[in-house]
């Protein structure tokens, strides 16, 4: 399975290493810690040494609860980090983004792909990112970051994020957005309880009925947290066990704060895997 942007293509084949650079002071796991462009560009060049083949960069939190961040501002954080790691790295880089006016500009800059929470629903989104020939992972989301963990409500979560990503496929179909450039993000902790997040993570093989490559993204959320009552910074060992937990169920790209360790529990996995009968 392929991943194809207008000037780069992913050979899915074997899983790959998104590593998350947000730029910005107020996100759940490292807000502020690369907020300059200096400290940004040291850390992503850091996260290719150790395997990523894909940079994500944010700026704008989607934590639960988080405030929103106007389109000028988010423009300033997150466009000359992505000019500088095009001019540094060969590498595909994403922007993480829901707004029209930064995915447009993300792509002039470089990215190759655009990471989007909000599947393309916001005013503009869809076109701009049919006319800009980037990539598009389409994520799963009930609600808004600020409210959406309140009272997440679903009758079967698996079939209705299926049926959700369906849906946003087709809309992407329908503007020109070819099936070779998408691929799909059940969306874990955003709008769901814990047992939604695990019945989700528990059933992600079904979402291969779609017949498109699967992004998952877990890393030290607080569905891990909320199930072993560990904070943070102390969650490395259960963000390594659910991403093998979906590689091992099909998943293609993993998105994660810890780019080492997960390459480290990959190439583990996949050479024991190699003897099983």
């Amino acid at each position: 399975m392929l991943l194809s942007s207008a000037s780069r293509t992913l050979d899915l084949s074997t899983p790959q290493v998104m590593g998350i650079l947000n730029i910005t002071p107020d996100s759940f796991s490292d807000g502020g810690r690369y907020h300059s462009q200096d400290a940004a560009l040291r850390h992503a060049l850091q996260m290719v040494a150790d395997g990523a083949t894909m940079i994500d960069v944010g700026g704008e939190s989607t934590r639960p609860g988080a405030e929103d961040v106007a389109g000028q501002e988010e423009l300033d954080r997150v466009i000359p980090v992505i000019e500088r790691l095009r001019a540094e790295l060969d590498c595909w880089i994403s922007v993480d983004t829901s707004k029209a006016v930064v995915m447009g500009e993300a792509v002039t800059a470089g990215a190759d792909l655009i990471n989007d929470i909000r599947a393309l629903r916001e005013p503009g989104a869809l076109e701009v990112a049919a006319a800009g020939g980037a990539a598009v992972c389409l994520m799963h989301m009930q609600g808004q970051p600020r409210t959406m963990q309140q009272a997440p409500d679903y009758q079967d979560v698996t079939q209705e994020v299926a049926d959700f990503l369906a849906e946003r496929v087709l809309a992407c179909e329908a503007v020109g957005i070819g099936r070779e450039r998408l691929c799909l993000d059940p969306g874990y902790g955003f709008g769901k309880s814990l047992e939604h997040n695990y019945e989700l993570l528990g059933r992600v093989d079904r979402l291969h009925r779609l017949g498109l490559p699967l992004l998952v993204g877990m890393s030290r959320k607080s569905m891990l947290g909320q199930l072993l009552d560990r904070p943070v910074d102390q969650r490395l060992a259960a963000t390594l066990s659910v991403h093998l937990f979906a590689l091992d169920r099909g998943a293609h790209i993993v998105r994660v704060h810890d780019v080492k360790e997960m390459v480290d529990a990959i190439r583990v996995w996949q050479h024991a895997a190699q003897y099983k009968e």
